[in-house]
């Protein structure tokens, strides 16, 4: 990602104010997290300001700024003038997220039915994330369907490799999801697979060979935040918090995330952290903030219930916990933070 960011800020500097090299920007801040700039990126040129992508990437700034409406509602509008894969994608990730499976589930299948047979790896990336709609649904052959299509329409890619590697982990295939995972690492060392293999060992009870990939992780991740990179103070909230159940350290990072984006998830997020530090009763009114958004997921209801038990609610906390096992059944098995 940074190699792509260098190119094109390179790029930029030779031939100016390119619109399409500010939208390619644009969606590289989009990743990164970066939402201030990609505001900025979108205004760069008049052609690109008022164009369908920056429309489209608009929404998805307003879906991570918190502002759902405006976002259902961009996304709604772009489908009517431009009904492409992408855009049905969007909107199909937004149903997904907020208590909408079916509604999610129809796009994804429009959006599949949209490509092309020049399209594949488009394909596979959508029906990865049909397959991750099936997975936190707790339907593991459903999702295993997705993974292999996906695999059979773009052989060989580490994404799909990684999404099979969690599914074998929360079956408890646990020496094939290792042997898998191992795989993505040595090719692709992100800090988040070294993390997701250490939470794999210490499943498997291998607590050195775990403390090691954490480390690892760990170092990757402090040392983005110290470059000035902001894309990974989620993982680190969910670091100190559920790896090494440091909820001060959780809260630093939490408040960070809130500070660039005001969203359920990063809500959320700074709850479990308060929960972590033992600060129970502003826990469960962040908690409440973050459920207000409607959004629902089986480990979103399974930490809002923990809270409400810890904070003394403990109907709504039962209620939750009941909430989590509806919408997954298996939902405290092995799972990646995303």
């Amino acid at each position: 990602m940074e190699l792509a960011e260098d190119a094109i800020g390179r790029a930029i500097g030779q031939v100016g104010n390119a619109a399409d090299l500010y939208f390619l920007k644009a969606n590289l801040d989009f990743k990164f997290h970066r939402l201030a700039e990609v505001k900025s990126d979108l205004e760069i040129d008049a052609g690109l300001r008022d164009s369908l992508q920056a429309r489209a990437l608009r929404a998805d700034l307003d879906f991570q700024e918190g502002r759902y409406t405006d976002a259902r509602e961009g996304y709604e509008a772009i489908i009517r003038d431009d009904r492409t894969w992408d855009n049905l994608a969007r909107l199909a990730y937004f149903k997904f997220k907020m208590e909408d499976r079916e509604g999610a589930e129809a796009l994804y299948a429009e959006a599949v039915d949209e490509l092309t047979a020049k399209q594949m790896r488009h394909y596979s990336w959508v029906e990865l994330q049909r397959g991750v709609l099936d997975l936190t649904s707790g339907r593991y052959e459903d999702a295993e369907a997705h993974y292999r299509r996906a695999e059979r329409a773009y052989s060989g890619h580490w994404q799909t490799a990684e999404h099979l590697a969690e599914l074998l982990a929360a079956r408890g295939e646990l020496e094939e999801a290792e042997a898998l995972y191992r795989k993505v690492v040595a090719r692709v060392p992100r800090p988040e697979f070294q993390q997701a293999l250490g939470e794999l060992y210490t499943l498997m009870g291998e607590h050195a060979q775990a403390a090691d990939w954490h480390e690892r992780a760990l170092d990757a991740y402090l040392d983005s935040a110290r470059r000035g990179g902001v894309h990974y103070y989620h993982h680190l909230v969910d670091f100190f918090a559920d790896v090494r159940e440091d909820g001060a350290e959780a809260l630093r990072w939490a408040r960070k995330d809130l500070e660039l984006r005001d969203n359920f998830s990063t809500q959320a997020a700074l709850a479990w952290a308060l929960y972590r530090d033992g600060r129970f009763d502003e826990a469960r009114d962040q908690m409440n903030k973050s459920l207000a958004s409607g959004a629902s997921d089986a480990h979103l209801f399974h930490q809002a219930g923990m809270i409400h038990l810890a904070a003394g609610s403990r109907d709504e906390g039962k209620r939750y916990l009941q909430a989590a096992a509806a919408i997954n059944p298996h939902h405290q098995n092995f799972h990646v933070h995303r």
